[in-house]
């Protein structure tokens, strides 16, 4: 198993929190001329010297404002990559529909906002271009939303420049990191963490030289966190190191704790069969395989996360991961997962209905995946990661109309499989998938070349599938009732079905000439 960092927080129930904000002024002086400095090209490891003596910080506390700072700066830099990307991808679908626009309804207010929306977007894009380009970092310390409410004062609830000014420099002394080392006496020297007689944790924090009048240190007793006291415990007994970042919010102060996780034994192997989790912007798919590679289990958990805070958000998808990670345990097979981008499935929200594209854009793939690694990870569990190229497709011919699920159920199926590298070749003679009225599309499936990879067959299949889509909400039927029953039989009857048809020789995936004491125990 590899290595992962797990953090844990629980609030601060004392009466120090002026030394805690003191020590968070002062940490915020440090970081923001800090990084003014490294904007201008200096360099931490010259700088450190002169900051020691400037500020009055030990230097492990310049080491953690400077690694923290580092931090901040590397996650603009990789994230402007991805935002430029994905700029990039709804500027062309952007140009796309304001092109279609023009033929269709010339001069109309739809076509105005579409072509503002698309100046915007390219502005945007050319700005960030530009900082790429510079290798400019620019950070609000205090966060543009505040920044900006002064701009508004009415709007956003203060009465003077003054209450506004409170609040910003408040937020600009709303937390400090304190980092830790596996050398150091409980993995931090800044912060050194014990066990106390009742079994909570006493913090001796280490205060700045420059801010005396609360002494050298400062004790924080009766600390307690509800999930994680015993993995701390732990590596306490380890000696691994510890990191400490105290943030202050409404409430008050809180501590997060950081510590390297201790692996488990793996509980799950690849000969019991697979879980196969499909990921969509409102529930999870999961389904259950043998070792044989077929369909034994299945289930939906909704994740709605549009309109939810963040920390509601976290909250739901950790508990979907939760159930997951549980079901793998229980059955000890591992989870199969796709490596998924939804920054072209946002740039296809341009044309997406209103209600879908607030959907797709609240939703956060990122931390969907880290949840299922993370609650694995705790739990012994492996997971897989495949290529999603074509998976929605196989899940909708092969899987769903053959096994009465949904596409994306079948999605997970063909995900699943695709891990166990099972083979993906179609099962059916013609295409048939179901609708969200409860109808189905039929359309005629390609002709499979062998002497080509399978996938070729499979873009031929999607571009059919989206077609006979199309054609059904044409029609009307995507809104109609779905047709009856052929038959209608009696209350107590027993429905009879035909003899096994095209699916007679189809139902297992896979030979079934492998015993049951090939998996290991």
């Amino acid at each position: 198993m590899s290595k992962s960092i797990f953090s844990y927080q629980t609030r601060i129930v004392a009466e120090q929190g002026e030394a805690l904000s003191a020590y968070a002024a002062l940490y915020g002086k440090v970081e923001r001329s800090l990084f003014g400095e490294l904007a201008a090209g200096g360099d931490t490891s010259k700088l450190k010297s002169s900051y020691l003596k400037r500020f009055g910080i030990t230097a492990r506390q310049y080491n953690a404002v400077a690694i923290s700072l580092k931090g901040k700066i590397a996650s603009v830099q990789e994230r402007r990559k991805g935002l430029i990307k994905e700029a990039t991808a709804r500027i062309i679908k952007a140009r796309k529909v304001v092109a279609k626009l023009e033929k269709k309804c010339a001069g109309t207010f739809k076509l105005h906002q579409k072509k503002r929306r698309l100046i915007s977007k390219e502005k945007r894009l050319e700005a960030m271009k530009l900082d790429q380009d510079a290798n400019k970092v620019r950070i609000c310390f205090g966060s543009k939303k505040l920044f900006r409410a002064q701009f508004d004062l009415e709007a956003n609830g203060y009465e003077t420049i003054d209450d506004w000014r409170a609040d910003w420099y408040e937020a600009r002394a709303s937390s400090f990191f304190v980092i830790g080392s596996k050398d150091e006496t409980s993995g931090c020297q800044g912060c050194v963490a014990s066990v106390a007689a009742d079994g909570s944790f006493l913090l001796k924090l280490r205060m700045p030289d420059s801010v005396s009048d609360f002494g050298k240190y400062v004790e924080l007793p009766g600390i307690r966190f509800s999930y994680g006291q015993g993995q701390l415990n732990a590596a306490l007994k380890a000696g691994t190191a510890l990191s400490y970042r105290f943030v202050k919010d409404a409430k008050g102060w809180r501590v997060f704790v950081s510590a390297e996780a201790i692996p488990v034994n793996q509980v799950s192997c690849q000969q019991a069969g697979a879980i196969g989790v499909d990921v969509n912007a409102d529930h999870l798919a999961v389904s259950e395989l043998d070792r044989y590679g077929n369909l034994i289990g299945c289930q939906r958990l909704p994740c709605v996360v549009y309109g939810k805070s963040s920390d509601q958000a976290k909250g739901l998808i950790g508990d979907a991961a939760k159930i997951i990670a549980d079901l793998a345990v229980v059955t000890g097979k591992p989870i199969v997962i796709e490596k998924l981008d939804f920054a072209k499935k946002k740039a296809e929200a341009e044309t997406a209905n209103p209600g879908y594209a607030r959907m797709l854009s609240s939703f956060t793939c990122s931390k969907s995946s880290a949840a299922i690694h993370s609650a694995c990870f705790r739990r012994g569990v492996e997971v897989i990661e495949v290529n999603p190229v074509y998976t929605s497709v196989i899940g909708a011919v092969n899987f769903a109309q053959k096994f009465g699920v949904s596409v994306h159920i079948g999605a997970a199926t063909a995900i699943a499989r695709r891990g166990l590298g099972f083979s993906e070749r179609p099962t059916v003679c013609s295409g048939i998938a179901p609708v969200r009225n409860g109808g189905h599309v039929t359309f005629e499936l390609p002709v499979r070349n062998r002497t080509k990879h399978v996938w070729s067959f499979w873009s031929g299949a999607r571009t059919k599938l989206k077609a006979a889509h199309v054609a059904h909400f044409r029609s009307g039927q995507a809104k109609a009732n779905p047709a009856p029953l052929a038959l209608t039989l009696p209350l107590g009857a027993i429905w009879t079905l035909p003899a096994e048809s095209r699916y007679a020789n189809r139902f297992q995936n896979c030979s079934g000439n492998v015993i049951d004491d090939d998996i290991p125990q």
